[in-house]
C-alpha cells in the first residue's frame, strides 16, 4: 500500500507547504476576495477554499483558512458560520474527492483506478456538492451567534516578497492541471502512436507528483530567494504533518491483506450480496456506517475499500465511481468523536446544538449530494455501455 503511494503523499505535503509558507495562499486568498467582492463574498471564499484544498492537506488547509474567514468577519461585521462554512465545506470536499489527498489516492490504488479519471469525475461531483453545502445551506445559519468573544488571530508575518498571482495559481494546481490534461490526452490520441506511451509515462501520478514539486521548488522556492536549506526546511515540515496518517494508511493496507488472507472478506462479501443493493449504494453506506462510528473520514474510507474491494469482481461498476463513492461516504454526518468537529465549535466559539446544526448537517450534505453525483454518472456509463 506505502510502496504505491507514498511519493504521492510526500511529493503533495510538501508541495502545499512550500504554497503556504511561500505566501501563495495568501495571493490566492487577496486574489479571490478582490474578484468577488463583498456583495459574493461566500462565493468568493468558497472557490479559494477550493482552490486552497487541492494542493493542501485538510488539518493544514483548515489551520491556513480560518484566519481569512475571522479578519473578513471583523471587516464586515457579519455572522462567522454563516460567512465560514462555504470555505470549509470547500475543504471538506476537496479532501474527501480529489486525489492527490490521502483517502482518495489510496483508494485509486486499492481499486485500481485512473487517477486523472477519478480527479476529473471528482471534480465534476465536487462543484454541486460545495455549491449546496456551501452558500446554499448557509444561507439558514445567518442567525447562529458565538456563545462568548470570537477567537482573536495574530497575522501570521509573511515574507517580504509574495509570488505573483499567475505563479501562485500555476504552482498550487499544478498537480491538478498534469492529471487532467494527461487523462484527456489519452483519450484523443490514436493508440497506435508513439507519443501514447509517453503520455501513460507522465500522466502516471508518481511522476505527476514529482514534476509538480520540482517546478514548485524552482517557482515558489529559488526564484522567490528561498536558499536550499530553507526550501528543505519547510518540506521536512510538511513530511511531519503526514506522519500519522501514513501510518493509518499503512495499518489499513495491512487490515485489508487480513481480510482477504483470513477468508473473513469472502464471509463479508456473501452477507452484503444477500443485500440485493447497487453496489455504489451499498459502498456508500458502509463507509458511512464506519465513519459515524469511528469519526475519521480516512479511517472509514480505508477500512470500506478493504470490505468492498475482494468483492469489486462481481461488480459491474466503473471504479474511479467506487472510489468517489467511498470518499462520499466517509464524510458523513461528523460528530463528537470527529476531530474537526471539535475544531469548528472552538473556532467558532458556538453551542454543541449549533454546531451539530451547521457543520454536521454540512457534512452529511456532502456525503448525500456527492452519492447522488456517482449514481448520476453511473447512469451514463451503464447506458453507454449498453449503447456498446
Amino acid at each position: 500500500m506505502l510502496g504505491s503511494i507514498l511519493i504521492i503523499f510526500c511529493a503533495g505535503a510538501m508541495i502545499g507547504k512550500l504554497v503556504a509558507e511561500s505566501g501563495a495562499a495568501q495571493v490566492i486568498s487577496d486574489t479571490m476576495m478582490k474578484l468577488f467582492g463583498k456583495k459574493y463574498l461566500q462565493w468568493g471564499l468558497m472557490c479559494t477554499g477550493f482552490i486552497i484544498g487541492i494542493p493542501l492537506f485538510y488539518n493544514v488547509g483548515f489551520v491556513l483558512t480560518i484566519p481569512i474567514i475571522f479578519a473578513l468577519v471583523y471587516k464586515y461585521k457579519l455572522p462567522a458560520v454563516y460567512i465560514g462554512l462555504p470555505m470549509l465545506a470547500a475543504l471538506s470536499v476537496a479532501h474527501g474527492f480529489l486525489p492527490p489527498h490521502p483517502s482518495p489516492a489510496a483508494l485509486v490504488v486499492i481499486f485500481h483506478a485512473n487517477m486523472g479519471k477519478t480527479l476529473l469525475f471528482g471534480l465534476a461531483i465536487a462543484i454541486p456538492a460545495i455549491i449546496i453545502a456551501g452558500p446554499l445551506f448557509s444561507q439558514t445559519l445567518k442567525n447562529i451567534k458565538p456563545v462568548g468573544e470570537m477567537t482573536k488571530f495574530t497575522v501570521k508575518t509573511l515574507p517580504s516578497k509574495l509570488p505573483g498571482v499567475f505563479n501562485s495559481f500555476f504552482s498550487a494546481l499544478l498537480p491538478v492541471f498534469l492529471l487532467a490534461g494527461t487523462s484527456l490526452l489519452s483519450f484523443v490520441i490514436p493508440k497506435d502512436s508513439g507519443f501514447l506511451m509517453i503520455t501513460k509515462f507522465l500522466s502516471d501520478p508518481s511522476i505527476i507528483m514529482i514534476v509538480a514539486l520540482i517546478v514548485a521548488t524552482f517557482s515558489l522556492g529559488m526564484r522567490m530567494q528561498k536558499t536550499l536549506r530553507q526550501i528543505m526546511g519547510v518540506y521536512e515540515d510538511g513530511i511531519r504533518d503526514i506522519f500519522m496518517i501514513l501510518l493509518i494508511i499503512g495499518s489499513s493496507g495491512a487490515l485489508k491483506q487480513v481480510l482477504i488472507d483470513s477468508g473473513a472478506s469472502n464471509v463479508i462479501a456473501v452477507y452484503f450480496q444477500h443485500l440485493q443493493m447497487q453496489p455504489l449504494i451499498l459502498a456508500w453506506l458502509i463507509a458511512a456506517t464506519i465513519r459515524v462510528c469511528l469519526g475519521s473520514a480516512t479511517i472509514a474510507g480505508l477500512t470500506a475499500a478493504g470490505i468492498v474491494a475482494p468483492m469489486m469482481g462481481s461488480f459491474n461498476v466503473d471504479p474511479c465511481l467506487m472510489v468517489l463513492s467511498i470518499g462520499a461516504g466517509s464524510l458523513m454526518f461528523s460528530h463528537v468523536n470527529d476531530p474537526g468537529f471539535w475544531m469548528f465549535k472552538e473556532y467558532f466559539n458556538i453551542s454543541m446544538k449549533d454546531t451539530f446544526r451547521s457543520w454536521s448537517i454540512m457534512e452529511t450534505i456532502v456525503s448525500v449530494v456527492g452519492l447522488a453525483g456517482v449514481l448520476i454518472i453511473n447512469c451514463f456509463n451503464w447506458n453507454k455501455l449498453q449503447l456498446k
